[in-house]
């Protein structure tokens, strides 16, 4: 079959959107539109790109969160996975393989480790969408803003938005030449540097380069060699070339690329007396982790063999954007390979007679190409329009052995979109405004499995689907400082194929679509000349399909561990977000999310290790797997509580040319549960982290040095648990996975900017 990638299909699609384009040119009015040209925000205004074009926050229908590049340094958010620390309704679960990494939002995330499988959160970077999670987990430097987009997305950004969006922004070129370096060191070893330069090469040609060097041995140590493992060691660069040959038209090319290196160590917290490794009377605890005192604050493991990933990443992004007089037509080609090494130590020991391994590759590839019209956005009628095109390829492949759970297997998957999109509004009355959109897809996906153990050993298919999704909602404006919205949206997640260890003729038959619905109402408002914001979001999210990990009943009367569709699952809560400014000097900044998240239907669960009958695990009878019943428990990665707060005090200091600053961050994030399996083992406490810097600047900020203590109370927490008693016989056995702030440290960080 022959394929279309964004160079060939452009020019068609262009020709399109262009005869539309210039048939309303005419009454467009000289307004921004492109997402990507935001105004200077007013006092009090934060400006967004949520809904694909450039709006005061306080002015979106739909539950969104700002993170302003301030709030990442203060929580110390780094990588991806500490944005746990500033968005309440977000939880993201590392794993020691990033592929099998989760992003929750509302407690609604990707429980499955299929290849073919696409999240339930999409991240865009720079309006550019990143079909591989895992890239986004890499790095996070030189960033404007962070806008996570709560519910499902499917309208303006497509099938893998069902449960919600990440939107990171990265800053533009700017109109004087700037220069920035950026040092910071911690007390457990990290090093970072970093590097911009930005400015006018000619009159109409701008750049921004930033070079980024992060080191950081690890917090877990490995006495089988005595290294530091549980770090990552990270060089990247981002760079952005922008041409602006007339008032009209801008052309801004984009080229970034990652290479990188993570360890992990998995610490064990809890281990049974008596546990043998494999069962094997030769094999106790002294043996498989000689020297490793277990318990809750245990930092030691014993592997002869380094579990981590080499990876490198190269993305290409070409946007053009043409103003008519106000219509904007936008135009976004992109191109992106990543390639990942993975090593897994599966023996958990240092044991030269039971050495197992685990390892293989893991590629993807994607091409993009949207086309955009947008609208000014003060005309009484605003939309956007668009056409999507997206080829996401991936392959993998897996080793496991020599001596037990032998697996050998390598696989590709592939998805080609297509899409048209829009989202209209118009004010029926000078304050009240009706919204209607609707995104219309066709994908077909294909697959191959090659099996070398077991026979037969080759699968082939493909599979096709058409689907749609809409919105629909009402917002009203009470004087110039209330907006109130009500809004009902829907999400899809695309079928795929379980491409996993044990794929087999019973699995060659697509997982079905998982769909959501979603209602809204919301209140965003700003009181005392915009000092004080308050915005409040209640929501009703229902899922139908739902794709995890479970156990099938197949047509032969056999029964199979597999990805399927599960059931059903509902999120409802509120949302707050709060800012005030207090003084001059002094801000404050808050939010907190409530949730209700519940399985609804979900018959044919996986029994967690050792579950009991009474215990509610069903036995194994007539072939038929044992079994438990979750229909009414609570979703995975869905604390009932999360809130963050923050604060910021700067003072000029009398006579001298600095300011002093003070910032303070903190969490609190109630119980959650790791397992799908509502396994009791793994779940984590609630918890509160608290961070805090202290330093001076200049005012122009052309000089500034703060010290900071992150983890300020030295609170222990767990960012992931696993159950690997089956690996002892049934004995129980729980595994850690330790956040970077699991113990407390201190760090300076300093800037200089020319």
């Amino acid at each position: 079959m022959a394929k279309f990638h964004p160079g060939t299909i452009a020019s068609g699609l262009l020709a399109g959107v262009a005869m539309a384009t210039l048939t309303s040119a005419a009454l467009a009015q000289a307004q921004p539109a492109d997402a990507s040209a935001a105004a200077e925000p007013a006092p009090g205004e934060i400006v967004v790109t949520a809904q694909k074009r450039a709006e005061n926050l306080q002015n979106v229908p739909l539950a969104v969160q700002a993170v302003s590049s301030a709030q990442l340094q203060t929580n110390g958010v780094r990588a991806f996975a500490d944005l746990n620390r500033v968005a309440p309704s977000l939880v993201v679960r590392p794993a020691e393989n990033p592929v099998n990494a989760s992003v929750s939002i509302r407690g609604v995330g990707t429980f499955a480790y299929s290849i073919g499988v696409e999240p339930s959160v999409a991240v865009v970077v720079d309006d550019v969408p990143i079909s591989f999670q895992a890239r986004a987990f890499a790095d996070l430097s030189d960033i404007e803003r962070i806008e996570v987009l709560r519910g499902p997305q499917s309208t303006l950004y497509g099938k893998s938005a069902s449960a919600g969006l990440i939107n990171i922004v990265t800053p533009g070129p700017s109109k004087t030449f700037t220069a920035k370096v950026t040092g910071l060191a911690t007390t457990d070893d990290e090093w970072q540097g970093q590097a911009m330069v930005s400015g006018p090469l000619t009159q109409n040609l701008g750049f921004r380069s930033t070079f980024n060097y992060d080191k950081y041995d690890g917090n877990v140590h490995n006495l089988a060699d005595g290294d530091k493992v549980n770090g990552r060691r990270i060089f990247s660069t981002r760079n952005k070339l922008q041409w602006e040959p007339t008032d009209r038209l801008t052309i801004t090319a984009g080229l970034d690329y990652i290479n990188g290196r993570t360890t992990t160590g998995r610490p064990f917290i809890e281990v049974a007396d008596g546990a043998l490794l494999r069962g094997n009377p030769a094999y106790p605890q002294s043996v498989w982790a000689p020297g490793v005192t277990v318990g809750p604050n245990n930092r030691d493991v014993d592997n002869d063999f380094t579990t981590g990933t080499r990876y490198h990443d190269l993305a290409q992004s070409l946007k053009i954007a043409y103003d008519f007089g106000g219509l904007t037509l936008l135009s976004i080609t992109s191109h992106d390979k990543f390639h990942m090494k993975d090593t897994l130590d599966q023996d958990e020991s240092a044991i030269p007679t039971i050495d197992n391994r685990q390892f293989g590759t893991f590629g993807s590839q994607q091409w993009t190409q949207e086309l955009r019209l947008v609208s000014p956005g003060h005309d009484r009628f605003r939309y956007t329009l668009g056409l999507f095109y997206a080829d996401v390829s991936y392959s993998r492949n897996f080793t496991r052995g020599p001596y037990y759970s032998l697996a050998r297997w390598d696989a590709t998957a592939e998805s080609i979109l297509t899409a048209g999109f829009g989202q209209l509004e118009y004010d029926i009355l000078p304050h009240t405004t009706l919204i209607a959109g609707g995104r219309y897809s066709h994908e077909k996906v294909e697959y191959t499995f090659h099996d070398y153990i077991n026979a037969p050993n080759f699968y082939a298919g493909s599979d096709g689907d058409s689907f749609g999704t809409y919105k629909l909602g009402i917002q009203q404006h009470v004087g110039s400082n209330v907006m109130l919205f009500a809004t009902y949206a829907t999400g899809h997640k695309g079928e795929t194929y379980d491409l996993s260890t044990g794929f087999n003729i019973n699995r060659t038959t697509p997982v079905k679509p998982e769909t959501s619905r979603d209602w809204e109402i919301g209140a965003r408002t700003q009181f005392l000349d915009k000092r004080v914001t308050l915005n409040v979001t209640l929501f009703d999210t229902h899922y139908k399909n739902f794709q995890a990990q479970g156990i099938e009943n197949l047509a032969d009367g056999t029964f199979n561990y597999r990805l399927t569709n599960v059931g059903r699952l509902r999120t409802r809560g509120v949302e707050v977000e709060s800012s005030a400014r207090v003084t001059r000097d002094f801000t404050l900044g808050g939010s907190v999310a409530y949730l209700d998240a519940k399985i609804t239907d979900f018959p044919d669960a996986q029994c967690y290790t050792n579950q009991t009958a009474a215990q509610g695990c069903f036995p194994a009878a007539n072939g038929r797997p044992a079994y438990q019943n979750l229909s009414g428990t609570r979703p995975p990665q869905a604390p009932k509580w999360k809130l963050t707060a923050n604060f910021d005090y700067v003072h000029d200091l009398g006579s001298l040319p600095f300011q002093g600053v003070i910032t303070g961050a903190y969490t609190y994030q109630s119980k959650v549960n790791y397992s799908l399996s509502e396994d009791p083992s793994t779940v984590q406490k609630g918890y509160g982290i608290a961070n805090l810097s202290i330093g001076i600047r200049q005012p122009d900020r052309h000089y500034e040095v703060m010290a900071f203590v992150n983890n300020l109370f030295d609170k222990h927490y767990y960012e992931n648990l696993t159950n690997s008693s089956g690996s002892y016989a049934g004995a129980l056995a729980i595994q850690s996975y330790l956040p970077r702030d699991f113990r407390r440290y201190a760090g300076v960080r300093a800037s200089y900017t020319f």
